[in-house]
């Protein structure tokens, strides 16, 4: 009698838990919708990187969760047959999550059919098996184009050398980026040039400036480079700004790039607080008379020290490895270079502190405190959510609410024990795969 009644007590346990985890289910449906709207809506851009950064941060997830939570979300969007699955605890996030890596429109009732019917571990399988045969025709196709890149170069009966071809992606898109870089330099060249007349050099098309980088792109690769500068100079921008400009952002004053364009004090000061500096001083009329030694903003060995105590940015919710070292009283203003003086910001937020309002500040005790452009307090860790004291039964009433019939078996697959084929599986699923069938031989 006693085994009997523990027999029962155990089923009434394993009923609740069933029951409980379809509840968990039907909310976080709940919250996946909500996620997507506030995706959607760029609820997170308010100095954050991403939704899953800001997701990670507010409600306390691992960032590779979080950024599943999102790609789930977002697929969940233009898949209403497996949501409203999900919304009704038929089908567990686990399995829905492994379905909306390769649910389409068109497949999404078929795949619905399997995760009804399969275990979790047995949709896995499915979907494995799917994207092996999405990343084998995947790889028929690349192989295809690569086998149909080609470049035909041949003169024309004027002398004209016409050039046409086909290039993989990645080969157009190097391409591209040195076309736009020529492009570029073409650009700079035609405004440096003061003394040919407007008239004598009529604005080029843009067909005419590609053919001009093309021609440029080839000689420089004869001659080893583009830029003329020595290779610890090849990619640096300069910014000349006046002294007060650096003080005080409202004071008058220059704050342009090297090529003539106007950029806000903000931002040279951001550029300032990292980069090397030359003093120059000029005389009335604008000429120079003095110039002093490049210095560095931030020491090598004090910018080591930085990197090994603050591991990365430390705006909250970022993280980022990589930074860029920022005056937290900026050294125009009498600010110290020194460590306790200095912080790691990535460069996003390196532009939202200087650029959009973000403000940090160190407190007596060593600690950062950053404030929104609205003066509130932005917390490494916000405070958490205030929960009811039954919970359970607080997620239970909302869905009776909401009208949903949530039981013990709601979730219970289909699945009465016989071996999973895998490979017959695809074969009965898979667009491709069928496709494939009824070709006939």
């Amino acid at each position: 009698m006693v085994s009997e009644l523990t027999a029962l007590d155990f089923d009434r346990l394993g009923d609740e838990i069933a029951k409980l985890s379809a509840h968990l289910d039907a909310a976080s449906a709940r919250l996946l919708d909500l996620i997507r709207e506030f995706d959607a809506r760029e609820g997170w851009n308010n100095g954050f990187r991403s939704c899953a950064h800001w997701l990670a941060w507010r409600a306390g997830i691992e960032l590779g969760a979080a950024r599943e939570r999102v790609r789930v979300a977002r697929a969940l969007g233009g898949l209403p047959r497996l949501a409203a699955a999900l919304v009704g605890g038929e089908l567990s996030y686990a399995k829905v999550r492994a379905l909306t890596r390769v649910a389409t429109p068109e497949t999404e009732e078929r795949l619905l059919a399997v995760g009804k019917a399969a275990t979790a571990c047995h949709v896995e399988r499915i979907v494995r098996g799917w994207r092996r045969v999405d990343q084998l025709a995947e790889a028929r196709e690349t192989e295809a184009r690569h086998k149909s890149r080609a470049l035909h170069v041949y003169q024309d009966a004027d002398g004209m050398v016409i050039v046409r071809g086909r290039l993989t992606p990645e080969q157009g898109a190097v391409l591209i980026l040195a076309l736009s870089a020529a492009r570029e330099t073409l650009f700079r060249r035609a405004r440096g040039s003061e003394d040919t007349p407007a008239e004598r050099c009529p604005t080029p098309s843009t067909e005419q400036e590609r053919a001009d980088a093309l021609a440029l792109v080839a000689e420089s690769a004869l001659h080893q480079g583009i830029d003329p500068g020595t290779s610890g100079e090849r990619y640096q921008v300069v910014v000349h700004v006046d002294a007060p400009v650096l003080a005080h952002p409202a004071a008058p004053g220059q704050s342009i790039l090297d090529g003539g364009t106007h950029v806000s004090a903000e931002t040279s000061r951001r550029l300032a607080c990292a980069a090397t500096r030359v003093i120059m001083r000029h005389d009335e009329d604008g000429r120079v008379t003095e110039v002093g030694v490049r210095t560095r903003a931030i020491p090598p060995a004090l910018r080591r020290a930085l990197h090994h105590r603050d591991g990365g940015c430390r705006f909250p919710g970022c993280g980022v490895r990589i930074g860029q070292g920022h005056h937290i009283r900026h050294w125009a203003n009498g600010g110290p270079t020194t460590l306790s003086n200095l912080t790691m910001l990535c460069r996003l937020h390196h532009r939202a502190v200087h650029e959009e309002g973000f403000h940090v500040e160190r407190l007596p005790d060593g600690t950062l405190r950053f404030r929104r452009p609205d003066s509130r307090v932005l917390p490494d860790v916000p405070p958490p959510p205030s929960i009811p004291i039954d919970a359970v039964q607080e997620l239970q009433n909302r869905n009776d609410a909401a009208g949903l019939q949530i039981n013990a078996n709601t979730t219970r697959s289909g699945w009465l024990g016989e071996r999973l084929d895998v490979g017959y599986a695809i074969d009965v699923l898979h667009p491709r795969a069928l496709a494939q069938s009824a070709t006939p031989p």
